[in-house]
């Protein structure tokens, strides 16, 4: 691979001109830090790096952090416990929520036993404390509303006497100002949802208990607000706070939520703006665990999911912090998701931090005057979950300016001279920063190409089960080709470059690279800059302060052990950054739908860190001696790899009881029926309409169930509405390969009843047409103008139509116990041509997701044929489809 000798000989005449120029710049080299008199004392090898020292060394600091980064995951409690916070009493309330079963909105077990089992609690601490100093009050809310939301691509959401549980705990003097503190107690229709969200319900009850038993008074009050209905979409926290009489006195909450099961809760929203809140976690979090990355990712909009933050935030004006659990997303909304799941230490941990922080809070004056303090961003990251740093926004600001101005002031002292010589250097770092993005830019196309031949072989999602094989398949990949381009450019391109220069040289390429990032962001004003100022910061440092042993002794052993640690910190905290990334992503991409093709994201990432985390590693690729056995193992390692993927070795599913690693499949038995202009039935049918909720489809079904393939697989129907499917939510965009096996069909013993009351023409042109539809407590609406209609205006929101997704509009409702019929209107204004299949179509669906009506024989015959790793979840529902 490389010569021994300290300078290639270039054979070629035509390259003459180019080893002139390289000569120059060794020259200067030399001049300017003596490393050519160092090789030429004692040859050049003796002053760099053995292949396997090097790999060794950079082997070990990449493992070694990365042991650390999950050292501080597993710890989850940090010393001693206050004692104030009763972890065993909340897993007895979270055992006692979960018991009950799956908590969909409108079920029994939601309306009725677990409000039940709350308000019994609440009045046994409301009981022991009245005698205290505190006012224990309680208030069961039943809103009604509606409201749109982009979220899914946006759509029209309305509910009816859904339930909340109020709490109030404040002085008997009573109080102007209060903090909220919110949990929903539902879940979704075939999950136990211990850690969505029962176990956050569990601690806030624990949490109230402690506070109301304080015995000096708190300065403001706090209410609890345990809400039913979360899962649908945001809707009883968005009935609080436009309709409670308590909500106008609320100045800032804490939203308990939870994208996976156990593990730390990571704070990952504050605001909007308010730092006092981001510094009040800090002041007061027995635990910390926060990442202002996490912020901004979050709200960029790429995690397909939202919490009630947003409600608060959007509905309310109110600041806040958002708190969840995002430890083994796998099992998230899953059978899984059982209280056993859930260490009581976990429990401990959250009951300690949101103890400790609401306290804080009530006792502050800034709670009183919040708007006061409404300025700015905070920064805001932990180191290993054992210290928070926390600074305003403008300070990092100048933080960021002062750390890039001393990198272009380290690089112009080198690299900006008077003379010819100082612009053919900065030339060969434009260069060598061509020869960087070079690597990058190829390496990523060779990863996904690879990421496409495992799709292509029909291997996709082999490392969902086993993901350290997609680190050896697409990391080694990824690592072997930089390595590789490197490798060439220093033996071909810097044949005659000094070997010690040309790792100066890349550090450099190193530090101008995030100190570009560092810019960008600051520019952008994103806090999440705090990262490449710290990539910068620490190694521009260490590389100062090790300058005299580098030009002394070269790229020794000593030299190499003190630089790694020099940038520990800095790529221990990036490396807790890269596991959050594919600890939330790698389970999200087997829910992400079947049009997303999973490998080639997973891959992209893994190349994405693969670049950031070698950045400061290429100054060693050029000061080892070879490389040729690193690329070696490194080829063979994804030969071996590949080979096993291809041949199916890695199957992606796993119904292991202590790691469950589920395919998420959706069944519902359906009858659909089209009714044509003038009310008559034109078409019916029946069948199970089968979904599967990742990229491989039905291909490992198939076998166990020969019937579901393709030649039951439908298409959609661009001509009615969402497809002429029974969707719950807005998905078919994501979920676009369905199933339809012919069935039964089905009769709920409780059918929905939909009709047109009446049908107004305007004075000004506008068709009002109003309905009322009497059905299960879950309903989808779907409307379609057609042929050049518009809808104008409804009943829903701000009564102006929203979120027109491909010409269709989708309202989701839902409903408590004793809920009226649902009642509702918009306003069609006709196109001037006309149409002989009318001016829109009006979809809705009902879903039953529990009592006698949610199963059907034919269904539960199917769901027992399907394999233990599946997790099929399934309902009964109609649709039926009206034109006018």
């Amino acid at each position: 691979m490389e010569s021994d000798t300290t300078v290639r000989r270039i054979k070629l005449h035509n390259k003459q001109n180019n080893v002139s120029t390289h000569a120059n710049y060794a020259h200067y080299g030399q001049d300017r830090n003596g490393y050519g008199d160092i090789e030429k004392k004692s040859g050049v090898n003796s002053y760099l790096l053995r292949e396997g020292v090097a790999a060794v060394l950079v082997v070990a600091f990449i493992l070694v952090l990365w042991g650390l980064v999950h050292l501080s995951l597993q710890q989850l409690v940090l010393g001693r416990s206050t004692g104030e916070f009763n972890a065993l009493r909340a897993r007895k309330h979270l055992e006692s929520i979960t018991v009950v079963g799956p908590r969909p909105v409108g079920s029994v077990e939601n309306e009725v036993k677990t409000v039940g089992y709350l308000l019994a609690e609440i009045e046994k601490i409301r009981e022991e404390t009245k005698a205290g100093p505190h006012s224990v009050t309680v208030d069961v809310q039943r809103p009604t509303g509606s409201f749109s939301i982009d979220f899914l691509g946006g759509f029209t959401s309305f509910y009816d006497k859904v339930t909340n549980i109020v709490v109030k705990v404040e002085p008997k003097s009573g109080t102007d100002h209060l903090m909220l503190a919110n949990c929903h107690f539902d879940s979704v229709a075939n999950s136990p949802g211990a850690s969505d969200d029962a176990v956050s319900c569990a601690v806030m009850l624990e949490v109230l208990h402690s506070l109301a038993n304080l015995s000096n008074p708190l300065r403001h009050g706090v209410v609890f607000l345990f809400n039913g209905a979360e899962e649908n979409v945001l809707q009883a926290s968005h009935g609080f706070i436009t309709q409670h009489p308590w909500a106008k006195k609320v100045r800032a909450f804490i939203n308990l939520e939870a994208a996976g099961v156990g593990g730390k809760e990571v704070v990952f929203q504050t605001g909007p703006e308010n730092p006092w809140l981001v510094q009040a976690y800090v002041h007061a979090a027995k635990h910390p665990f926060a990442s202002v990355v996490g912020q901004e990712v979050f709200q960029s909009g790429v995690i397909p999911s939202d919490t009630d933050f947003r409600i608060y935030r959007d509905f309310g004006n109110i600041p806040g912090i958002d708190l969840a659990f995002i430890e083994n997303g796998y099992i998230y909304h899953t059978k899984y998701d059982t209280a056993d799941r859930i260490l009581t230490d976990s429990i401990q941990r959250a009951g300690d931090n949101i103890l400790a922080v609401l306290k804080h809070l009530v006792m502050s004056e800034k709670l009183a005057d919040a708007s006061d303090y409404r300025h700015g961003n905070m920064v805001f990251f932990d180191l290993l979950g054992v210290v928070v740093v926390a600074y305003p926004a403008r300070v990092g600001t100048i933080i960021n300016c002062l750390v890039t101005m001393a990198t272009f002031f380290y690089l112009g002292k080198k690299y900006v001279m008077p003379s010819n010589i100082g612009g053919r250097c900065v030339r060969e770092l434009v260069y060598a920063v061509g020869v960087a993005l070079l690597s990058w830019l190829v390496t990523l196309l060779s990863v996904l190409i690879v990421a496409l031949l495992v799709t292509l072989l029909g291997r996709s999602m082999f490392w969902y089960n086993h993901f350290y094989a997609s680190i050896c398949l697409y990391g080694a990949a990824s690592t072997g080709k930089m390595i590789l381009i490197h490798t060439l450019a220093k033996n071909l391109y810097y044949g005659n470059v000094q070997r010690l220069e040309l790792g100066e040289l890349f550090f450099d390429v190193s530090l101008a690279l995030w100190c570009c990032a560092l810019v960008y962001l600051t520019q952008r004003g994103l806090c999440s800059a705090y990262v490449p100022m710290l990539m910068v910061a620490f190694p521009l440092t260490t590389k100062l302060l090790l300058a005299r042993e580098f030009k002394q002794k070269g790229a020794s052993v000593k030299y190499s052990i003190l630089f790694l640690v020099g940038i520990a910190l800095p790529y221990v905290h990036f490396m807790f950054l890269i596991w959050v990334v594919f600890e939330i992503f790698t389970p999200i991409l087997g829910r992400s739908g079947t049009e997303i093709p999973p490998d080639v994201v997973l891959a992209s990432l893994i190349a994405l860190a693969t670049f950031l985390l070698s950045s400061y590693f290429m100054h060693f690729i050029y000061l080892a001696r070879s490389t040729k056995w690193i690329l070696a193992v490194l080829g063979s390692v994804f030969a071996v790899v590949f080979l096993l993927v291809s041949c199916g070795v890695f199957f992606p599913y796993s119904s292991d009881p202590s790691s469950p690693r589920p395919k998420r499949v959706f069944l519902q038995h359906t009858t659909r029926t089209f009714h044509g202009l003038d009310g008559q039935v034109e078409y019916k049918d029946s069948g199970l309409w089968i979904n599967s909720f990742d990229y491989t489809a039905m291909r490992h079904i198939t076998p166990h169930i020969p019937e579901i393939n393709d030649t039951i697989r439908k298409r959609c129907q661009d001509d009615l509405p969402f497809c002429g499917f029974p969707w719950f939510l807005p998905i078919k965009f994501l979920v676009k390969k369905n199933w339809y096996l012919p069935a039964e069909e089905v009769n709920p013993k409780f059918p929905m009843e939909f009709r047109l009351l009446s049908r107004e023409e305007n004075e000004w042109g506008t068709i009002r047409m109003s309905f009322e539809a009497k059905g299960p407590s879950h309903m989808s609406l779907y409307l379609r103008p057609l042929h050049g209609s518009t809808l104008t205006r409804w009943s829903f929101g701000d009564g102006i139509p929203q979120f027109d997704l491909s010409g269709e509009y989708f309202i989701f409702y839902s409903h408590g116990l004793e809920a009226p019929a649902w009642n509702f209107w918009f306003e069609i204004q006709p196109s001037n041509s006309g149409s002989e299949e009318g001016m829109i179509s009006v979809a809705i669906s009902s879903h039953y997701f529990f009592g006698e009506d949610k199963l059907t024989p034919q269904l539960d015959l199917m769901l027992q044929r399907f394999p233990l790793w599946a997790f099929p979840s399934s309902w009964v529902s109609t649709y039926n489809l009206y034109r006018y």
